[in-house]
């Protein structure tokens, strides 16, 4: 008589893949590789089609990769490949007015020689980042990638999830993660509720080149319609994030090129000599979007599909990459212990380990924008002189440049620079 099939046999037979990730974005992409490289099993499921890896060259989008998101690209083995096509930011330089007017006299300077890490962070252009990433996945043997298809139904039990896909295939798996957005399937379908709102602002997102360097310092300047980013790009190039009210934004974006710039320019400033377009023009309405719950049965939430913030301080990717980094720990642990990884118990961890995380960061960015997008007197007096109270303050200031970098609170092994 043959002898039974061992449990752990069993086991793996009974499931199609140990993660299901909804969602081939960044963080979706990062998630997978990271957990493929401890020896899980990992498919992908993406809405879009295979995207072809050739580079269209410059095009204008950018993110800003904090130290800590850095040390995760590291610790994932991504890093060394696009290094040197990335711009260090040593400064940080916040500052108040109006359109035209110059900035306020008190401000804000964040030096990344304060701390002993090394500079806060790093502008990575998208192209760079996102095919380096698609390489990496599609070079790992533990993840699959399903394109051109999506999930349309999710049914969790003790044991796994089952997922039915558009074409009628079903998947199972120990565990389903949604990177799926703001808007994201996989947290409807477990009936997680959303609190969230719009700004009735708009994100004007372009790049520009500049005469003079800008010796990696990114700026901030606080107007009352919304912020203006100017975050530096490799040679002298920067990317802007410039925000206005909707109505605003629709009629400037509708403009020939150089009307736009003509509008740009009493904003932007003469500091970095003439400046004239490079690579498209984008618009994102901002909102805020914060899941109730990060987890569910079977399920949790990472990146833009937890929350959504605005981006007056550059960290939704990051949030997303602090995300990533403190699921693939619980799981990894976890798997350590002989845990089920995918169950109630492990999945209360992670929700524990990032929500008041989460939350803290969409409260501040959203109070953030409330108080310096006016123009109401009183306000613009008390917030620039607390940006000078910051400023004159070597340890608050020191506390400021390490939120920059991504280096407080309780942080994963990925972003201590530490293997898995």
């Amino acid at each position: 008589m043959d002898n039974p099939p061992s449990p752990d046999i069993v086991r793996v037979m009974d499931f199609d893949t140990d993660i299901a990730i909804v969602g081939g974005g960044l963080n979706g992409s990062a998630l997978a590789l990271s957990l493929s490289q401890q020896g899980l099993r990992v498919t992908v499921i993406d809405a879009l089609p295979a995207q072809p890896r050739k580079d269209e060259g410059f095009d204008g989008r950018s993110y800003a990769i904090a130290l800590t998101s850095v040390r995760v690209l590291e610790g994932i083995g991504l890093w060394d490949a696009i290094a040197d096509a990335a711009q260090p930011m040593f400064e940080i330089k916040v500052t108040d007015g109006r359109a035209g007017e110059g900035p306020s006299p008190f401000f804000m300077h964040f030096d990344h020689a304060e701390i002993e890490e090394g500079p806060m962070g790093h502008m990575v252009q998208d192209r760079h980042l996102r095919r380096a990433l698609m390489d990496a996945v599609d070079a790992a043997e533990m993840v699959e990638v399903i394109n051109s298809e999506t999930v349309v139904a999710q049914d969790a039990d003790t044991t796994g999830i089952t997922l039915t896909l558009a074409s009628g295939k079903t998947l199972r798996a120990r565990l389903c993660v949604g990177a799926d957005g703001r808007a994201s399937g996989t947290a409807k379908r477990a009936g997680i509720k959303r609190t969230g709102w719009a700004y009735g602002q708009t994100a004007l997102v372009c790049a520009v080149e500049h005469q003079l360097p800008h010796n990696g310092i990114a700026h901030q300047f606080f107007m009352p319609p919304g912020p203006l980013a100017i975050l530096p790009l490799t040679g002298n190039r920067s990317s802007i994030v410039w925000s206005e009210t909707a109505a605003n934004a629709a009629r400037i974006h509708a403009l020939p090129d150089a009307e736009y710039l003509d509008i740009l320019r009493p904003r932007f400033g003469d500091f970095l000599g003439e400046i004239s377009l490079a690579g498209a023009r984008y618009t994102y309405p901002l909102s805020l979007s914060l899941a109730h719950e990060m987890i569910a049965p079977r399920l949790a939430l990472v990146g833009d599909s937890a929350h959504g913030v605005h981006p007056i301080a550059g960290q939704g990717l990051n949030a997303g990459f602090r995300d990533i980094a403190a699921l693939c720990e619980v799981i990894v642990d976890a798997q350590r212990r002989g845990e089920d990884f995918g169950a109630a118990v492990a999945l209360a961890r992670y929700q524990e380990w990032r929500r008041f995380d989460n939350a803290t960061l969409a409260l501040a960015t959203d109070s953030f924008n409330r108080l310096f997008s006016n123009d109401n007197g009183l306000i613009r007096m008390a917030r620039d002189i607390g940006m000078g109270v910051v400023s004159a303050l070597p340890g608050l200031r020191r506390r400021f440049i390490r939120e920059a970098a991504g280096l407080n609170g309780d942080l994963p092994r990925l972003m201590r620079g530490l293997p898995l």
